[in-house]
């Protein structure tokens, strides 16, 4: 198992204890912003990931809390496969409204959803730029 960090950091815990998976890794992965280039074209800017020779050959869940743009899972197993690795993915929540990926969509996932989410580990992150308005606020 691959956990995202942070946000699938919680839940491939709880499904790591849950099918007794003794090797769990941690990728990290940050979209450079404010460097003359739109956003959404960054390239991204792998600040952890495990080395190829512990993915090349092997079947990998992929777990992130939610699918959004879909960028950062894309990312993630876009790497494995360079590795020759076997990704699967896996998310909480997946939101088809936002994804940037066409008809591409996570293999397993907890509930299909537009509303912004705050799980409950991230209650005390600052929420600024959260419209108080927005459907999944508070």
């Amino acid at each position: 198992m691959i956990m995202i960090t942070r946000g699938g950091v919680v839940p491939g815990g709880m499904l790591g204890e849950a099918l007794d998976i003794k090797n769990m890794l941690t990728a990290a992965v940050r979209f450079p912003t404010g460097l003359g280039t739109e956003p959404l074209a960054a390239w991204p800017e792998f600040l952890q990931f495990p080395e190829d020779g512990l993915l090349s050959g092997r079947r990998l869940l992929v777990v992130d809390d939610v699918w959004g743009s879909g960028r950062t899972i894309a990312a993630v197993t876009g790497r494995i496969e360079v590795a020759n690795g076997r990704p699967a993915t896996c998310v909480f929540h997946y939101n088809p409204y936002r994804s940037l990926l066409g008809k591409a969509r996570p293999d397993y996932y907890g509930a299909i959803t537009d509303a912004y989410i705050v799980y409950p580990w991230e209650v005390d992150r600052d929420l600024k730029g959260i419209p108080t308005d927005h459907p999944g606020y508070g």
